[in-house]
């Protein structure tokens, strides 16, 4: 199974994607992780990506296409895995179709999670507080919202056009709850009891 858990800054994809990866038994692969773990490593593609993760913005789709590539040839990845935060353009989706392809692997499902942007806010602020999370503040959310209404939301478009399963969630409510929901659109995806 490789699916995509997509959504907002804030929606909750990094939790819901660690309950989903350990539901199905595989690797949960968070590109937001990959660079914070690289930032508090201090190496060199920490120093190179910290700027523009505290600004809001995209890491570069080159950069961040590279480092998937990699993560998904560890072995845990093998069975296949749940992206969070990947893709986040049309361009890093069309280099995983490729990559997937070349891999002779499916996408199994795209998981939509909606969240209002005044949640968002909220979480992102409480993730700040409780995480010590410097990447999350009101600047930069708001430059993450946009960026992601400008570059990331098309994404959404391009795999319903390539008829990928797209499901659309409700991220409001309890972690239980949200997962619920979660298994029952993958289920409803995949026609299968999961």
């Amino acid at each position: 199974m490789i699916a995509i858990l997509f959504g907002p800054p804030g929606a909750g994809k990094g939790t819901q994607a660690t309950l989903l990866a350990r539901h199905f038994g595989v690797a949960h692969v968070s590109t937001g992780a990959m660079f914070r773990a690289e930032i508090e490593a201090q190496t060199m593609l920490g120093h190179e990506v910290a700027p523009i993760l505290a600004s809001g913005a995209l890491v570069p789709d080159e950069l961040t296409v590279r480092i998937l590539e990699s993560r998904m040839d560890h072995k845990d990845a093998a069975g296949g895995a749940v992206l969070d935060g990947f893709p986040r353009t049309v361009a890093q989706a069309q280099a995983l179709d490729r990559m997937l392809a070349q891999q002779a692997r499916e996408l199994t499902v795209v998981i939509n999670v909606n969240v209002p942007d005044e949640v968002l806010l909220n979480r992102i602020l409480k993730r700040a507080a409780d995480e010590g999370r410097t990447d999350d503040n009101r600047e930069a959310f708001a430059k993450r919202i946009s960026v992601y209404r400008q570059q990331t939301e098309p994404v959404l478009d391009y795999y319903k056009q390539a008829r990928t399963g797209v499901e659309d969630v409700d991220g409001v409510g309890s972690i239980e709850e949200v997962n619920s929901r979660i298994l029952a659109a993958v289920e409803s995806a995949n026609g299968q009891r999961v």
